[in-house]
């Protein structure tokens, strides 16, 4: 298994490292795009040009930068890759043995090649540096670590419904897709990464997210660097709840409300959130990352802790279970274990 790749990208951030990594940004297409790239220029331009008119009219401050991105790339489906959202993941923020604020998480996404293609990269802002789990081309935040300051990662909010049954669907998923693009809100991933950023603290950070206009319901899982800094803040376009302290977060608001369909199956989140419900606080590193946590769409699992220099380890994976064990698809990357050395971009 290859090494997961870390690289300084202070100086130039997302575009930096699109531009030091050309190759590997195209084999990451190529791996999530495969089926659709004899067609993939009639499918995926039309498809870019309604995420770059979408990114016109949202909050998000790196328009700019994600045009230069997929201008650097030169092949289509960099603002398609982008704007494609996180199907289902798992989160926990808890304290551990010493009482330090801690977050687990899984993504699962359907596309393949995710988990071999992950990279480290070590990014800045106003407000400091952050260790942010990421793929070259990609402009936003899923999962990143700022050292003295928070940790955060995102899950996807339940669906907005109107209609009741599965003919109705379609239906919903259509006015929801279309509602995100007609929003001026923010982007999740770039409102997180702003959040990074500009935040220079737990606090901040949770003011900066509960108050922004979002372009879709998202829930946002942070831990700070004190004794219960720990809260999920569930996000719909306008509104902000806010749940402070321990929580484990799948694809449903922590109280299920009407008009919404949690992501997954309701026995799917329930055992999930079993799971991990079972985890002791003092667990070996990614030892909880078994079934159902862990399935055949889980591309990436991290653990981190903001408090003091910080600790922050991934594990990427990739189908197919062999002889029913999960196979992981890289290396562990550890940041405190063993400091890497990051490549040049």
């Amino acid at each position: 298994m290859d090494a997961i790749p870390f690289l300084d990208v202070r100086d130039g951030g997302p575009v930096a490292h699109a531009q030091a990594r050309i190759d590997a940004a195209a084999a990451l297409r190529k791996a999530c795009l495969g089926m659709v790239a004899p067609v993939s220029r009639v499918c995926l331009s039309p498809i870019d040009r309604i995420a770059a008119n979408w990114l016109k009219r949202s909050a998000s401050a790196y328009r700019a930068e994600l045009e230069r991105i997929a201008a650097i790339l030169g092949f289509p489906g960099a603002m398609t890759l982008n704007m494609s959202y996180l199907f289902a993941c798992t989160t926990q923020a808890y304290e551990d043995e010493r009482g330090l604020p801690r977050l687990r998480r899984t993504l699962d996404w359907p596309f393949h090649g995710l988990g071999k293609a992950v990279e480290i990269a070590w990014q800045s802002g106003a407000a400091g540096e952050f260790y942010n789990a990421t793929w070259p081309g990609a402009v936003g935040v899923l999962s990143a670590m700022a050292p003295g300051r928070f940790c955060a990662s995102i899950n996807q909010a339940p669906m907005k419904r109107r209609t009741q049954g599965a003919l109705g669907f379609a239906y919903d998923a259509a006015l929801n897709l279309h509602d995100a693009f007609a929003s001026e809100g923010w982007p999740s991933d770039h409102l997180l990464r702003y959040a990074f950023e500009n935040c220079a603290n737990f606090d901040e950070a949770v003011d900066c997210i509960a108050s922004a206009p979002l372009a879709r319901p998202t829930l946002f899982t942070l831990a700070g660097v004190r004794r219960g800094e720990m809260a999920l803040i569930e996000r719909t376009e306008r509104d902000a709840r806010v749940l402070r302290g321990p929580v484990i977060v799948v694809n449903d608001w922590q109280e299920p409300q009407a008009g919404w369909q949690a992501r997954m199956s309701y026995e799917n989140n329930v055992s999930r959130k079993a799971a991990m419900h079972a985890v002791s606080h003092d667990a070996p590193r990614f030892s909880w990352v078994r079934e159902p946590v862990l399935n055949r769409l889980t591309r990436l699992a991290v653990e981190m802790c903001a408090v003091g220099a910080g600790d922050f380890a991934a594990r990427g994976y990739e189908c197919p279970y062999v002889k029913g064990q999960p196979t992981p698809a890289t290396q562990d990357f550890c940041l405190r274990a063993a400091t890497p050395t990051a490549l040049a971009a």
